[in-house]
C-alpha cells in the first residue's frame, strides 16, 4: 500500500527520539489538560495529510486548514501562546473574528500571543510536507517555541507529522503513525470483530479489481438478498473513496442462478457503472487507486428509516479512555454517503449505546498504544418494534467533521460532557445543543469576501452571544468567496432553538445574495434532523 497510513521505515535513533518526546506528554498531561491555568505553547499544524488525489474531490479543500481555527479560542487563557501554520495567508478579518469571540480577554492581548506563519504554497501537497521542505521556516518555528513548554497538535498524524515533531523537538499530541492501520476500512473491521461490535458483512483487503469482484461475488453468495454493495478504498475522507454497486441489474446472476465465477465476471463488468460520490470520479481513476490503497466490499445497509450516528472519544497519554461526544451525522451526495454536517447530541434512543461501543473500541485502541482522538461512524436502522439497529462502519484516528463544532462549544463555555445523560452542560448547568455543517454551499454565495460576511453577521445579529451562549460560530470563511461554501455551528439551549438559529443564518445569507438558486450539494435544512436524514 502506498497511502499515508502505510507502515513506514524510521531510523531506530529517530524512533527512540520520538518515543522520548511522547513520554513528555505522559509526564505533563495533567497540566496540559488544565489549560485554563497553565502556561503552554501550542503549535497547530492543520495539515490534511491524507491521500491528495482523493482530497481533490472535496470542493475548496485547500481552505480546510481553517477548520482548526477553533484552537484560537484557547487564547482565552491569558498564559497560552499559539503558533498556527498554513499553506496560504488567512484573511485578517477571519483572525479578528475568532479573537473577538474571547470574552474578558483584550483583543490586543490575545493577538500578541498568536503567531501566524505561512508557507505561501498552494500546491497539492500536505502542509506538513511544505513545512519540512523549508529549513528557514523550521528555524523560525524552533525560535518561536519554548521546547520545554510546547506540544504540537494536528488534523491527522502521519510520518510527516512525526518527522516535524522530531525536527522541532516537541511532543506530538496524536497517534503514532505506525498505528494508522487501525483507522483504515480493513483495520476498523478487524477491531469491530475483536470488540464484538455489530458491523456489516464484508471482505478482507484486496489489491486488484479482479480480486474485488471475487470478494463481491462471495459476499453476495453469503447474503443472497443483497441489493447493493459498497466498494471502499481502504483510505477515504468525508465519504470520498466510496462507490455503490447496484446488483439489481444483474439479478439473473444471483447465487441460486449462476456460478461464482460467472457472478464475479458480471460484477467485474458492473464496476464501470458504479455510482461515485464525486461527479468527477470514474471507474478508470478509481480502479487505478485499488493497487495503491487497497479496497474492500461491504454489504449496503438497507432500511426505510436510517440515520448515521457517531461517537467521538480520546485516549489520554496516561492511557485513560474518555468519551467526548455523540452526534447524528447529516449525509448527502448522490447516495447519501458524503458528510455534510452533524447535530449534537445523538438521539437519546441510542446515544448511551454509542458511548458503550466507543469505550470498547477506545480501550482496544489504547491497548494497541493509540493516543488522542478517535471516532466511530455507524448506520442506524429503525426496526419494526421501534428499536434502532446499530452497525459500525469505520474508525477515524484523527480529528473529523464533528471535532471543530464540539471543541468550539467546549472552549467557549468551559462546559463538560456528562456520560450519564450524554448531554453537554455549561458552567451554569444548562444543557447545550447545536447543528453544524461544513457544506453550506450555494453558487449565489460565491463572491462574498470575509468582510461581506461580517457585515451580514452584524446586520442580522448572527454572532455568538457569550452571555446567553447561543448563536452561530462560522468557519471555512476563506472558502466563501471562491466557492460559495461556508461552515457554521449554531448553538441553542434546545434542539429546536439550535435549528431555528441555523435556519435564520440561511435566510439571512439568501436574502443578502441571490435567493432561489440551488446549491452544488444540497444544503441541509435540518427540518427533519431529529428524525434521521
Amino acid at each position: 500500500m502506498q497511502g499515508l497510513t502505510a507502515a513506514s521505515t524510521i531510523h531506530p535513533e529517530q524512533r527512540e527520539q520520538f518515543y522520548q518526546l511522547q513520554s513528555q506528554l505522559r509526564d505533563r498531561w495533567q497540566s496540559i489538560d488544565q489549560q485554563a491555568q497553565e502556561d503552554w505553547d501550542i503549535v497547530v499544524i492543520p495539515s490534511l495529510s491524507l491521500d491528495q488525489q482523493e482530497l481533490q474531490k472535496v470542493t475548496g479543500v485547500h481552505y480546510y486548514e481553517e477548520r482548526l481555527l477553533f484552537s484560537l479560542i484557547r487564547l482565552r487563557n491569558p498564559r497560552t501562546r499559539l503558533i498556527y501554520v498554513t499553506s496560504q495567508p488567512i484573511h485578517p478579518s477571519v483572525i479578528d473574528y475568532y479573537l473577538q469571540l474571547l470574552p474578558g480577554v483584550p483583543f490586543s492581548h490575545a493577538r500578541e500571543r498568536l503567531l501566524l506563519l505561512c508557507t505561501y504554497d498552494t500546491s497539492h501537497k500536505p502542509l506538513t510536507q511544505k513545512i519540512l521542505e523549508r529549513p528557514r521556516l523550521l528555524t523560525r518555528l524552533r525560535q518561536a517555541i519554548r521546547s520545554d513548554r510546547a506540544y504540537m497538535t494536528c488534523f491527522n498524524s502521519t510520518v510527516l507529522e512525526r518527522e516535524l515533531s522530531i525536527q522541532l523537538g516537541i511532543p506530538l499530541l496524536a497517534v503514532d503513525p505506525d498505528l494508522l492501520y487501525w483507522g483504515t476500512k480493513s483495520g476498523s473491521r478487524q477491531i469491530f470483530a475483536e470488540t464484538q461490535l455489530p458491523y456489516p458483512d464484508g471482505s478482507e483487503l484486496v489489491e486488484s479489481a479482479d480480486d474485488l469482484a471475487i470478494a463481491a461475488a462471495e459476499l453476495w453468495e453469503r447474503q443472497p438478498q443483497l441489493k447493493r454493495i459498497v466498494v471502499k478504498l481502504n483510505e477515504g475522507f468525508s465519504g470520498g473513496g466510496n462507490a455503490l454497486l447496484d446488483l439489481r441489474p444483474i439479478a439473473d446472476m444471483a447465487p441460486d442462478q449462476a456460478s461464482r465465477s460467472a457472478r464475479a465476471a458480471a460484477i467485474r463488468e458492473r464496476f464501470a457503472e458504479m455510482s461515485f460520490q464525486s461527479t468527477t470520479e470514474s471507474w478508470l481513476n478509481f480502479s487505478q487507486r485499488i493497487p495503491q490503497l487497497g479496497a474492500i466490499v461491504e454489504a449496503f445497509v438497507e432500511g426505510e428509516e436510517k440515520r448515521s450516528p457517531s461517537v467521538q472519544g480520546r485516549i489520554t497519554p496516561t492511557g485513560q479512555v474518555e468519551i467526548l461526544s455523540t452526534h447524528d451525522q447529516i449525509l448527502g451526495g448522490p447516495d447519501g454517503q458524503v458528510f455534510l454536517g452533524c447535530s449534537f447530541p445523538a438521539d437519546d434512543a441510542y446515544r448511551l449505546k454509542l458511548q458503550d461501543y466507543g469505550l470498547r473500541v477506545g480501550q482496544n485502541l489504547a491497548d494497541k498504544g493509540a493516543l488522542e482522538r478517535f471516532g466511530l461512524d455507524f448506520i442506524a436502522v429503525r426496526q419494526p418494534d421501534g428499536e434502532w439497529d446499530l452497525q459500525a462502519i469505520e474508525i477515524n484516528l484523527r480529528k473529523g467533521g464533528t471535532t471543530h463544532p464540539f471543541m468550539t462549544l467546549k472552549l467557549l463555555t468551559y462546559g463538560q460532557y456528562d456520560m450519564t445523560s450524554g448531554l453537554f452542560y455549561n458552567q451554569q448547568g444548562c444543557p447545550k445543543y447545536y447543528i453544524a455543517t461544513d457544506n453550506l454551499h450555494k453558487p449565489s454565495y460565491t463572491g462574498l469576501i470575509p468582510s461581506d460576511l461580517m457585515d451580514i453577521i452584524a446586520q442580522y445579529h448572527l454572532h455568538f452571544n457569550s452571555t446567553t451562549e447561543t448563536g452561530t460560530v462560522f468557519h471555512l470563511i476563506g472558502c466563501l468567496s471562491e466557492f460559495g461554501k461556508l461552515g457554521l455551528t449554531s448553538v441553542g439551549n434546545s434542539p429546536e432553538e439550535a435549528e431555528a438559529i441555523y435556519n435564520h443564518v440561511i435566510e439571512a445569507l439568501d436574502t443578502e445574495t441571490q435567493p432561489g438558486r440551488a446549491g452544488i450539494l444540497s444544503v441541509p435544512t435540518f427540518r427533519n434532523t431529529w428524525n434521521g436524514h
